[in-house]
């Protein structure tokens, strides 16, 4: 059978233990992949996405509505009268998508957006009880499981995260402007 590999860097393990006897876990198909590095991390990887995936299905099923708006919804709740740039910058994400997110809750009958007394160009939002009784049925955490679960983490394991991601990111020269797509959009 053809070993195969996904990237032209990705090793292809070979069916001998490092002493040159044959592998003990080769299966009768091929090469066992399972103790390479890069597929470890890979399932890695499909473990945290699956985890994501799986928590915007159920609050989309719990809801009728997206991941991303109810963090919005959730975030308008706490903070009540907030402006369109302070829900961005509450969420991490550019102002348009943020604007996007209130059109769509205001659509619903969700929120509610009032120009500013001060500022005509401006608006506060507020959230309707529709939104409240939404909020009450969608599963936690708001913001979805992933941000919960890097806040959880401490200082110096995000560092290492951060830094390690950063290799990665760059390997794949991957787009940073994604970078405030909520997880949910993705």
């Amino acid at each position: 059978m053809r070993d195969i590999r996904y990237h032209k860097r990705m090793p292809i393990p070979t069916n001998k233990t490092a002493s040159g006897a044959p592998s003990a876990t080769n299966s009768e198909h091929g090469t066992d992949y399972s103790n390479v590095p890069a597929t470890r991390v890979l399932r890695q990887f499909r473990v945290v996405v699956n985890a994501v995936k799986v928590h915007f299905r159920q609050v989309e099923k719990e809801t009728g509505i997206g991941g991303a708006q109810v963090w919005a919804l959730s975030v308008i709740d706490a903070q009540p009268h907030i402006g369109m740039n302070d829900l961005a910058q509450a969420m991490d994400v550019h102002q348009s998508t943020a604007s996007n997110l209130v059109k769509a809750l205001i659509k619903q009958e969700l929120i509610v957006a009032e120009k500013d007394l001060v500022d005509r160009r401006s608006v506060r939002l507020s959230i309707l009880p529709k939104g409240k009784k939404i909020l009450k049925t969608a599963p936690a955490p708001f913001t979805g499981v992933l941000p919960d679960a890097l806040s959880s983490l401490d200082t110096r394991t995000l560092n290492r995260l951060e830094k390690d991601l950063g290799k990665l990111i760059e390997a794949l020269h991957a787009d940073e402007g994604a970078a405030n797509t909520p997880l949910a959009d993705l």
